[in-house]
């Protein structure tokens, strides 16, 4: 078990960290037309600017917290023990708008200890936002206290809504079709972990995924948690290696997406 002192110095070693990893790849991004692009599978791309992000922080953790395992999109998981921390990566999530120009992508850190979410943080350099919180952190954005959307239903404000191939459109349309027919609005930019945080930040009412990796979405989880608002057991069923469904909002919102989701 790691202490609680433990889990401190990891947090302010991430915020650090994390930074440093978004400066890395704010500068990819202003130099983007010479990346070297290549398609891991049907709208999955990447590029050295993914791996070398990811190797910057996996080489700081792998230094100053050698004791802890390590997930990330790029470089996949090292040994790692029951009762083991491990650190969750997405170097850059929401890469196809990253090599399109567009602002809505980031960098995702979470720290999970005995299956529980101790923290996580997601940096998008380009808007110049940093999420944060955890288990006895609190919810911030820049390091300031983020507060809910007030809304009660899904006819209140727009929902998050992610999609990925993984999911086929016969099994996805179904669900859609409820949401809209409920009255809800949608709204989708690319990054799942910087639209969850949104939910944090109360820009969002909630959010609604089939399926998303754990990369891509426990660093915004944590922050949801921290707000004080609800998510499914992303963890549950070997969810940290194999992903999982993700749903998110406050008790009201949360609600009215599971039965949505059917």
């Amino acid at each position: 078990m790691t202490a609680p002192s433990d889990i401190n110095a990891r947090f302010k070693f991430a915020l650090d960290l994390i930074r440093q990893a978004g400066d890395l790849a704010h500068g990819y991004f202003k130099n983007r037309d010479s990346l070297t692009i290549k398609a891991k599978g049907l709208q999955d791309m990447a590029s050295e600017a993914d791996l070398n992000t990811e190797l910057l922080i996996r080489g700081a953790l792998e230094k100053h917290f050698p004791q802890d395992a390590f997930l990330g999109e790029e470089t996949g998981l090292s040994e790692f023990a029951d009762g083991q921390g491990i650190w969750v990566v997405d170097p850059i999530d929401g890469t196809q708008p990253f090599i399109s120009g567009m602002s809505s992508w980031c960098v995702s850190i979470a720290f999970v200890q005995d299956n529980d979410l101790k923290f996580g943080m997601v940096y998008a350099p380009e808007r110049n936002e940093l999420f944060a919180g955890g288990v006895d952190f609190p919810a911030t954005l820049n390091g300031a206290a983020v507060g809910r959307h007030p809304g009660t239903t899904i006819r209140d404000g727009i929902v998050g809504v992610g999609y990925s191939p993984r999911v086929t459109p016969d099994e996805f349309l179904p669900m859609f079709e409820r949401f809209l027919k409920n009255g809800g609005m949608f709204y989708r930019d690319g990054s799942g972990a910087l639209t969850l945080c949104y939910i944090a930040s109360g820009r969002l009412l909630g959010y609604i995924e089939p399926h998303i990796n754990s990369w891509d979405c426990l660093g915004a989880i944590a922050v949801i948690r921290a707000a004080g608002l609800k998510t499914n057991d992303f963890l549950a069923d070997d969810g940290l290696r194999k992903g999982n469904r993700v749903i998110a909002g406050n008790e009201t919102i949360y609600q009215a997406l599971v039965e949505i989701y059917g």
